[in-house]
Parts: C-alpha cells; sequence; structure tokens
C-alpha cells in the first residue's frame, strides 16, 4: 500500500511517500480502507519531536511508529478474529493516536477504541475531521464542569480544538464568547457563538465581562492575563503547557491557594467518546470546519501549511480522491 513514512524527527521535508506492506488485522481489530485522515497539531509534534519529552514515548533517537496520522474515515475492508461490532463494508471513522498509521491507504485500529460507524449523508472528508480537535475540546469541557447556562470565553476560536469547542458548548447551552481575527467573524458567529470579540481591534483579556470559564484553545496566554477575566471561582483551561509549563503546576497550586483555578485536562479516550461526537455530527450540532484539503501525495505541502499556525479548522488528506460531483 502507499503510505506517508517518517523515518526520521525533523520538519515537513522528512515526510516521503513510499509503497510499505499492508497490515492485517489482529485479534479484535478492524483493517480500515482508509478515504480521508487529516494533518493537525498532534501530528506536527510527533513528527518533530516537540516538546523533546515526546520521545520518551515515540522513540529517543527516530520515531518507532513510522507512518503517522490519527483521524481517519473510510470503510472497513476486514475484520480480525473476536470482532462483532462492525463488518466488512461499514463506513467508518476514529481516533487512533498512539498506533496511529492513518497517513496511509489502509490502517487496522482496535475495534473497541475510538472508532464509529459514520453518521448518515457525512462524506469521508468531512468525518475525517470529526475526533481530533473535538476530543480535546471534550476533554476540556470535562475536566473544568461546565454546565448548562454557564458562561464561557474561548481564545482562538478558529482553530480545530476552538471551533469544536464553540459547537459543543453551545450543544450544551452555554453561553458563548468567541476570540478570533476580522475575517474569521462570521464564520465564528455562524457555529454557534453568542459574542466575538476581534482580538486584532482589541485585547480580550480587557473585557469587562467575567466568566466561569475561560479556554485557551490555542495556548498564546496565560492565567495571569486571563485571571480578572474570570469569576470567583472561575476556571481557566489552556491547550498548551505554557510558558515554563506552569498550567502543569498552577492546578495544584492553585487548589491549594481556593479561588480561581487553573486545570489542565488529559485527553479523553474511548469508544464513548467519538459515539457522542457521531450523535452530535449527526444532528448538525457539530460540523467539523475544514480550511484546505490535500491528496496523500502532496502530503508534505499540508504539513507545512499547519504549521504557519494560519490554518482555521482543520485540515484534510483525501487519501483516495472524491468522487466527482453529479
Amino acid at each position: 500500500m502507499k503510505a506517508a513514512v517518517v523515518a526520521r524527527y525533523g520538519p515537513p521535508d522528512v515526510v516521503r511517500i513510499a509503497e510499505v506492506e499492508r497490515p492485517s488485522p489482529g485479534e479484535g481489530q478492524v483493517l480500515v480502507k482508509v478515504h480521508a485522515t487529516t494533518v493537525n497539531r498532534t501530528d506536527c509534534a510527533y513528527r518533530r519531536a516537540y516538546p523533546f519529552f515526546i520521545r520518551m514515548v515515540s522513540g529517543i533517537v527516530r520515531p518507532r511508529r513510522r507512518i503517522l496520522g490519527t483521524e481517519f474515515a473510510g470503510v472497513v475492508a476486514a475484520v480480525g478474529e473476536g470482532v462483532t461490532s462492525f463488518a466488512v463494508g461499514d463506513r467508518v471513522f476514529g481516533y487512533n493516536e498512539g498506533p496511529f498509521g492513518t497517513h496511509a491507504e489502509y490502517v487496522a485500529v482496535r475495534a473497541d477504541g475510538m472508532i464509529a460507524t459514520m453518521p448518515e449523508g457525512t462524506t469521508f472528508a468531512e468525518a475525517a475531521p470529526g475526533t481530533e480537535g473535538s476530543h480535546y475540546a471534550y476533554s476540556f469541557i470535562k475536566c473544568a464542569g461546565i454546565e448548562a447556562g454557564q458562561a464561557v470565553l474561548i481564545n482562538g476560536a478558529t482553530g480545530a480544538i476552538g471551533s469544536a469547542a464553540v459547537q459543543l458548548l453551545k450543544a450544551l447551552d452555554v453561553t458563548v464568547t468567541a476570540v478570533c481575527g476580522t475575517a474569521n467573524l462570521d464564520l465564528v458567529r455562524g457555529l454557534g457563538a453568542d459574542r466575538v470579540i476581534d482580538y486584532t481591534a482589541e485585547d480580550f483579556t480587557k473585557d469587562a465581562q467575567t466568566y466561569d470559564v475561560v479556554f485557551d484553545a490555542v495556548g498564546k496566554s496565560t492565567f495571569g492575563r486571563c485571571k480578572p477575566l474570570l469569576k470567583p471561582g472561575g476556571t481557566y483551561v489552556s491547550s498548551d503547557l505554557g510558558p515554563g509549563w506552569q498550567n502543569l503546576v498552577l492546578p495544584l497550586a492553585t487548589r491549594l491557594r481556593g479561588g480561581k483555578r487553573v486545570r489542565f485536562p488529559f485527553p479523553r479516550s474511548g469508544q464513548e467518546v467519538v459515539l457522542y461526537l457521531r450523535d452530535l455530527i449527526a444532528d448538525g450540532r457539530f460540523r467539523p470546519v475544514i480550511d484546505r484539503r490535500y491528496p496523500l501525495d502532496e502530503i508534505a505541502d499540508a504539513y507545512r501549511y499547519v504549521e504557519t499556525g494560519q490554518k482555521i479548522g482543520n485540515v484534510v488528506i483525501e487519501v483516495v480522491p472524491p468522487d466527482p460531483p453529479h
């Protein structure tokens, strides 16, 4: 099969297209013929081995997993021994961080992992970006204990995580204030944000309103700057470790002091997460935002674009060219 192979850590140029052996589904696995996948921040971090501690799990000198890719949408091509929850021909989508392997024509994944049948009426390209940013957003929402009726500010509402967070929060009946640039104000309003702040025109940390939760979906601010935005007992969460990795230390420090708190959530996994996301996609409450689409042969260009920091939502890799419109 054809796959995007990473033999060493480095810039996008280390990614090359090669013919490799097709995997076979083991016990409890399904083999998926991948139609679409994505390039996201997780893929970039593992390809670069940055932060450095990633090497502790990915390989000290060189990558243990030569084929990256976390998200996938495709068709079940074969099932391993003991699998009864999926059948050959099922249209499925999901998330496979750790084993990776979705930047290829086929990937073997656990049938009890983050995989589900695709929502009816959804294309492969639309389903593929439905899990990475959204499962991080879901994890932040759960960690912060956000409930209906609360007020939340999202900094970075146009990325994969932020754009998903706006929609997942609105599905919970939360009042959302979203921060983005001028060009994307209408996009973010269309996602459901109740109020939008243009960061090029004003400093969102000077906002007069206060919030139950401030969610920095791009990791470009800090608890210190956002603390005045929080209501008494409010919570700050970030998608980044912060300067000096402070977001790993502050959760304990702020808990001991009481009052306004920092939480650093770890991603939630499991089939129940992808099933929840599938239901939101199916009833129209969540629509993954797609910025650009690339064929597998141009995946290095997709990596370059993602690393500009300018992407809106998700970048999709079409492993199988889509059918032309009728």
